[in-house]
């Protein structure tokens, strides 16, 4: 436990040659997902659709877990108490979207933005520890396996430093996924938060392929990689403490990011082909049939009749109330009876849902 992070860039040389050649296949699929969600006119519909996965997926990492009806529900603004679990993933959703939006409009990713997306995630102010006392157990055992920094003013120093890593090309030449797990292994070593940092972390591996133009958008689902894979991540991240296993890391991440760019394919791909089914059947059936209202019904996996009068810009309630509930008895959408009523699109909630 006396391994303690220094400031980076790391001297050791981590593009080995077994990593450079994992590499060429990531950003073969990265670049493939890239384009692909270029092909999804609406690009809100796949960070509405996407992030709700991944932000449900981290935070079943961290042992809080919600379905998806649970979610889906959430967005409705019902006049009911959601769970704890299901706050925190809708908590995640906002801080992944609102760190989106600095990062595109700043093109940086700052210890700024780092504390204002963990402050989203936690509804509060806390901000860098500054009391020591945190260390980090085996689940199982209770065991202290690390001892992250204690003292305020390193782990200030520390992030200021990840600050720079991250924004200052001239500080490393490693390929940008290598760096993207480097700098996810300093962030988590650092452990700057007192709560929230696994979900910190995970939120800036995504912004950073953003800043790197890997992807234009936020959906990179690698949190199931991560789940499917838990025992490992953590063992990897421990292995580098312990025996500067810097190229087992490596790979462990950069194989998530090939099998999870390559899943997340398959979510578009499937997102797409509902897309184009629902279509069919509207534009064949109905004459109120419009681009707004399919957007709309993929926008939101559950909606409600105020959402599409507001959506269509229809001057009367009653006109979307019939609108949706002719779909629903046909059983194009499914209708649930409550105060108020809601309706959900079974396209997207299959296409979300189905793994192949």
């Amino acid at each position: 436990m006396s391994w303690q992070p220094t400031n980076l860039p790391y001297a050791n040389d981590l593009e080995s040659r077994v990593v450079l050649k994992a590499l060429t296949t990531a950003h073969q699929a990265l670049g493939q997902l890239k384009g692909l969600a270029k092909s999804i006119p609406r690009q809100d519909i796949l960070i509405n659709s996407l992030v709700f996965q991944e932000a449900k997926d981290s935070s079943e990492i961290e042992n809080i877990v919600t379905t998806h009806d649970e979610l889906y529900k959430s967005t409705l603004e019902l006049d009911r108490d959601m769970s704890p679990e299901t706050k925190e993933v809708r908590n995640y959703v906002a801080a992944l979207k609102r760190g989106f939006d600095l990062v595109k409009k700043n093109q940086l990713l700052t210890c700024n933005q780092i504390l204002e997306i963990q402050a989203i995630l936690e509804e509060n102010n806390a901000g860098f520890r500054r009391l020591p006392g945190t260390t980090l157990k085996n689940d199982r055992t209770g065991e202290v396996v690390y001892l992250p920094p204690q003292d305020a003013e390193t782990i200030l120093a520390l992030m200021q430093n990840l600050e720079q890593f991250i924004n200052d090309p001239e500080m490393s030449d490693l390929d940008p996924i290598v760096k993207m797990a480097v700098i996810h292994f300093q962030f988590e070593s650092i452990h700057p938060f007192y709560d929230g940092n696994g979900r910190t972390g995970r939120i800036i591996n995504i912004l950073y392929l953003v800043l790197q133009d890997l992807m234009d958008l936020p959906i990179l689902y690698l949190s199931r990689y991560i789940i499917q894979n838990k025992s490992a991540y953590y063992q990897h991240l421990q292995s580098v403490r312990d025996q500067g296993d810097w190229e087992g890391w490596l790979l462990y991440m950069i194989q998530g990011v090939e099998s999870t760019a390559l899943y997340t394919q398959q979510k578009v791909a499937q997102i797409k082909s509902a897309m184009l089914a629902l279509k069919n059947v509207l534009r064949q059936n109905y004459k109120f049939y419009s681009q707004d209202l399919l957007n709309h019904l993929f926008n939101h996996p559950y909606t409600r009749i105020e959402y599409v009068q507001q959506a269509l810009m229809l001057k009367s309630r009653q006109t979307a109330a019939t609108y949706l509930n002719q779909l629903s008895t046909d059983g194009v959408l499914i209708k649930r009876e409550g105060r108020p009523n809601y309706y959900i699109n079974p396209y997207l909630i299959n296409a979300l849902t189905y793994d192949n």
